[in-house]
């Protein structure tokens, strides 16, 4: 019950990382609204966790409109009285070399994740103010957000904006005693059944374009030897929505197994002889961090 008597909003609701960081966050005794621009979607998610005892109210809207956003903030208030934690992980990617790149394709990538960023962070924090609590705004990133990818120049562009827009708004936000912090995985185990699941035909081995890198390269280059897993970015999430990260704001936690940090010429996997294949024969489904099935049956 490290979150007892909260209330979490979570932007992003989907049954891999949105809605196992809501799951986790009600496991722990807070009481969650869930959003997504799919009402369908909130639903299955809220059910999911209605259905293990635990509250939870499913929203619909889209986190770049800021009617949506304050209409959502406002909902949720209205329903439980208060919101002590978000979190935010909305945006859209296009994928493309700066060479050909549509610019369309970028205004809306670019634009997406710090605006999302942006509105979330404005409407909750508005919220907290009003009613004097000491909260907590959590931001979904990736390590896009740290290096520099081919073919990522606008994936790579928007979430280092949405990096340091949630640093500076910890600095804006500290004197409310409201704190902002972001999560950064690197490449999800859940995208070997999810983007991935055409490399289940190829042995993973064969990267899909000249800029990109494969599977089994990714696995061998984490210290750690596996992905991250949504539980791992929601046990993240629970610890910066409770107070005993009271004290921390204007951070990142890298949730990466050492990816970031190693030194970049070394790659574990070979020596230790990790693989795609052998992982992929281990690896489970999971559906709001639980397992369904196996990745390969």
């Amino acid at each position: 019950m490290r979150l007892n008597g909260k209330v979490a909003l979570v932007f992003g609701a989907g049954p891999n990382i949105g809605g196992t960081i809501a799951h986790f966050l009600a496991r722990e005794g807070a009481r969650v609204a869930v959003s997504d621009l799919n009402l369908a979607v909130a639903e299955k998610t809220a059910a999911f966790i209605c259905d293990r005892g635990f509250e939870a109210a499913a929203l619909a809207g889209d986190a770049v409109v800021e009617a949506d956003v304050a209409r959502l903030v406002a909902e949720t208030v209205a329903r439980y009285g208060r919101i002590d934690c978000i979190v935010n992980m909305a945006g859209k990617i296009h994928w493309s070399p700066v060479v050909d790149m549509d610019l369309a394709a970028w205004t809306e990538t670019l634009l997406s994740y710090p605006t999302a960023g942006m509105l979330t962070t404005k409407h909750a924090a508005r919220a907290m103010i009003a009613a004097g609590t000491r909260g907590s705004i959590i931001h979904l990133l990736s390590t896009a957000a740290h290096f520099g990818e081919a073919a990522g120049a606008a994936y790579t562009a928007a979430k280092a904006a949405l990096l340091n827009l949630a640093r500076s708004a910890a600095m804006d936000l500290a004197h409310d005693g409201i704190r902002v912090n972001t999560i950064t995985p690197c490449a999800m185990e859940h995208q070997l059944w999810t983007k991935m699941s055409d490399e289940l035909e190829t042995g993973y081995s064969a990267p899909p374009r000249r800029s990109f890198y494969s599977r089994d390269d990714y696995l061998k280059a984490i210290p750690l030897e596996r992905f991250p897993r949504a539980s791992d970015l929601a046990w993240a999430a629970v610890f910066l929505a409770s107070d005993e990260s009271s004290f921390i704001t204007g951070a990142d936690i890298p949730v990466d197994g050492g990816l970031r940090f190693k030194y970049p010429a070394w790659t574990p996997g070979d020596y230790t002889g990790v693989n795609i294949e052998s992982y992929a024969a281990e690896t489970s489904v999971t559906e709001y961090g639980e397992p369904v099935r196996k990745l390969r049956p």
